[in-house]
């Protein structure tokens, strides 16, 4: 069996919920080859893979939206950036099919394309003659169709590629995703700490309780914060990824051998962008989520509502962040709702692996 996932390089956390998901097969089915076609940064998926085995193909299949950091968009660098990867999709698009196709032909058994959520996975799953199965909680049809006159085609065109495929794994906090495709719903769908937490404390040196430990992360973007804002709140200790924040004398840098999910289980709450990976990890390890409001972004608003309905939560303006004023000492906000269900990378494990049986003796 072969599964080649096309993984957008837009932000860390698309290659954090594929990389749960293969995880979860490769327990069911420890024989499946896995081939990344991706350009995230080869040490971020070996530390998100975690002992499972795999090949990168270094391929920017889609653009999303740039970003100058983990809470601003660009529009025009947005649509600048789309017309050159629409120029150079063909040729990539030829590339990799030449690499793959004499690894089809010498690979016992069925394959198919993974895509989250570059819509040329279609295009490439056509060239190869492989079924295209999805896994998403938007695409970029949804982005696109928010951000005004000029992305409209861009939507149709996603919208387009996005209908091609066979089906999608729906993850929770989902937009509308159209597409008139068959819709497999899932629980939050992520990885698990690797240490517990009296090996970490042991690691860190740590004995800040842990209802006053706090993660303090912006994805791989980051966003520029003064140090001294830590000072405001002398009775946390920050577990932080920015090496500046790190000089402070209440913070820990996380060691780059560590994902912040590792950290989890010495913290009582998450200060952070809205996130799908992020927020799934946090609801799954039971804790609360101070979370910086984002502009410009369809997803944020999905996100948003999500957590006010299914965990313990506050939101936060950009600028109050900015000034420090973070609300760590004021009660989260209880759920409107019910917990969501967890186990959604086995639940997508599951599905993915009866589709390539089923593809395997219709062959």
């Amino acid at each position: 069996m072969l599964i080649i996932a096309c993984i957008s390089s837009h932000g860390y956390g698309h290659g954090a919920r594929v990389a749960a998901l293969l995880g979860a097969l490769h327990r069911q089915q420890p024989d499946c080859r896995f081939v990344l076609c991706t350009a995230l940064a080869p040490a971020f998926l070996a530390q998100v893979f975690q002992g499972v085995p795999f090949e990168q193909r270094h391929c920017p299949w889609d653009v999303g939206v740039v970003q100058a950091d983990a809470l601003g968009s660009d529009p025009e660098a947005t649509l600048l950036a789309l017309e050159k990867l629409e120029r150079e999709l063909p040729a990539l698009l030829e590339r990799e099919a030449a690499y793959l196709r004499p690894l089809l032909e010498s690979h016992p058994g069925p394959a198919l394309v993974l895509g989250d959520v570059p819509p040329a996975a279609a295009l490439l799953a056509q060239r190869l003659g492989l079924p295209m199965i999805w896994q998403a909680n938007f695409g970029w049809d949804a982005i696109y169709a928010e951000m005004g006159l000029a992305f409209r085609p861009w939507a149709e065109h996603c919208a387009q590629l996005y209908g091609q495929g066979q089906a999608v794994i729906s993850c929770p906090f989902s937009l509308p995703m159209p597409w008139g495709i068959p819709r497999w719903e899932v629980g939050l769908s992520c990885g698990q700490p690797a240490l517990g937490e009296a090996q970490l404390r042991e690691k860190f040196c740590l004995s800040h309780p842990r209802e006053r430990t706090a993660l303090l992360s912006f994805g791989g973007l980051g966003v520029q914060l003064d140090p001294a804002l830590l000072a405001h709140w002398p009775h946390w200790h920050f577990l932080v990824t920015d090496p500046s924040l790190a000089a402070m004398a209440n913070a820990s840098l996380i060691p780059k051998y560590l994902r912040p999910l590792d950290v989890m289980p010495l913290c009582s709450r998450v200060l952070t962008k809205p996130g799908y990976s992020t927020f799934c990890e946090a609801l799954s390890q039971g804790l609360g989520l101070i979370v910086v409001a984002r502009q410009g972004f369809a997803e944020a608003a999905v996100l948003q509502a999500g957590l006010i309905s299914h965990g313990w939560h506050r939101l936060l303006p950009r600028q109050a962040f900015m000034d420090g004023a973070w609300q760590l000492d004021n009660p989260l906000e209880p759920p409107l709702g019910a917990p969501l269900a967890q186990g959604g990378e086995s639940q997508g494990a599951a599905l993915l692996l009866a589709q390539l049986q089923s593809y395997g003796r219709e062959s």
